[in-house]
């Protein structure tokens, strides 16, 4: 049995747990009808021409966790950003982990999916906003077919969050092989503000494949970070849908930074629907091994006066595979469109691969548009001017990667957070001068 007979099959076990009168069934049960019809993408698909899933598809995995493993804080410590008190919401195995998480009511939701879901009191805003953004293919309506675990996050009108929001999930390898589909869904209403950091995080040799939905909608003036972290270990794979819609006047950042896992696939799509707003997509990816990492970003600008703004940084090594993929559409009603696209890369092996296509489908023509990217060594005559200083070759090496990646950490604006990716960058690029301080 392929794995989308399985899964398909799965969904039939999977009603007997959920109530099928709800209305978000509804939506399940067209899901499931969809990812029947379309399935796994292809290489023939233009969006994942250089991404195939062949090797992480030929596991048998376990879509249901048989039994729940409970984990102390002292085990999982180091994977929080823990020096800043933050609100947690913390998965193990797809399963809500209550004693690692510190949720709130007050002012506020910050909860579970499976609450959200069922309980009456979200149902109007499951209603307005679930599955309004997210794309109708065969990877996100898996996700939806599947969704009931996830955080939930909903910030009203005028309400600045006093402190960051952390998403967890681990997956502790109960399971020979484990399946993970977990759905956020954030709201955040006028003149509110946010700041969210997530992570995949795979305690296990065992092959781990999750297939991840956010949806960001951030309304008048609103404010959203959202950082991911994603540093995971070798059999771990990731494909990450998040979809972000914009009002008028907000500002929308994803900071991604890919350090790790066997195949890492992250789908970002804006949708800008209102004028004056601000869009950034930045990321950091540096990668060895058999390591395969793909952007794929679109920003769609819909209404006049925006901008957006794409950065992505990219290292390199071994046998690793690297892809970008931006769009950017500026549809003819978008005059004053300032939209900035880049995509630079060093490849410190010859057997490194890296596949880049920078697009821009621009229909008006009072717009301000570039995109652009490299592909290159290190720079000879600065390794040698480090050299002639007294740096070693291996540190020399380093201080020049960082210095190329570092630029997109300048936007971070949680100073723990750029701290403790400060020091992984370094980590993966074996520097220790002056970040042992």
């Amino acid at each position: 049995m392929s794995l989308k007979e399985k899964l398909v099959s799965s969904f039939m076990a999977f009603e007997d747990h959920v109530d099928i009168d709800a209305k978000v069934h509804d939506i399940r049960t067209e899901a499931i009808k969809l990812f029947e019809d379309k399935g796994f993408p292809s290489k023939k698909d233009e969006a994942w021409k250089y991404t195939s899933l062949n090797s992480i598809l030929k596991h048998d995995y376990s879509v249901f966790p048989k039994q729940e493993n409970a984990l102390e804080y002292s085990d999982v410590k180091q994977y929080f950003i823990h020096d800043i008190d933050t609100y947690k919401i913390v998965f193990i195995d797809g399963k809500y982990s209550s004693h690692l998480s510190q949720t709130t009511h007050e002012g506020m939701d910050v909860c579970l999916m499976s609450a959200a879901l069922t309980k009456p009191k979200y149902q109007l805003v499951i209603e307005n906003y679930f599955n309004k953004v997210a794309e109708k293919d065969g990877l996100s309506s898996l996700n939806t077919a599947f969704s009931q675990e996830g955080a939930f996050i909903h910030i009203p009108k005028n309400k600045v969050v006093n402190k960051p929001i952390q998403i967890v999930h681990f997956s502790t390898g109960n399971e020979s092989a484990l399946m993970l589909q977990p759905r956020n869904l954030i709201v955040v209403d006028e003149n509110s503000h946010v700041q969210i950091i997530e992570r995949h995080q795979s305690l296990t040799d065992n092959p781990v494949l999750t297939n991840s939905v956010t949806e960001i909608f951030a309304n008048k003036r609103a404010i959203v970070d959202y950082y991911k972290i994603q540093n995971d270990n070798l059999n771990a794979s990731l494909i990450d849908n998040t979809f972000v819609e914009q009002k008028q006047e907000s500002h929308a950042s994803v900071h991604t930074f890919s350090f790790g896992g066997k195949l890492t696939r992250n789908n970002l799509n804006y949708y800008q629907n209102g004028e004056r707003m601000d869009s950034t997509l930045k990321g950091v990816t540096i990668i060895g091994e058999k390591q395969h990492v793909d952007h794929n970003t679109l920003v769609h600008h819909i209404e006049p006066n925006c901008e957006s703004h794409q950065d992505y940084k990219g290292i390199f090594d071994d046998n690793a595979t690297g892809v970008f993929n931006g769009k950017v559409i500026v549809e003819k009603e978008a005059q004053k469109t300032n939209a900035f696209q880049s995509n630079n890369n060093i490849l410190i092996s010859d057997k490194a691969t890296i596949n880049t296509k920078p697009q821009l489908e621009i229909f008006a023509d009072d717009v301000k548009c570039s995109h652009g990217c490299t592909i290159g060594q290190l720079d000879e005559s600065a390794l040698f001017y480090l050299k002639s200083r007294g740096i070693p070759e291996k540190e020399a090496k380093g201080l020049l990667m960082f210095a190329f990646s570092n630029n997109v950490l300048s936007s971070v604006k949680i100073p723990e957070l750029k701290q403790r990716i400060t020091k992984l960058i370094a980590l993966k690029l074996g520097v220790n001068i002056g970040f042992d301080l």
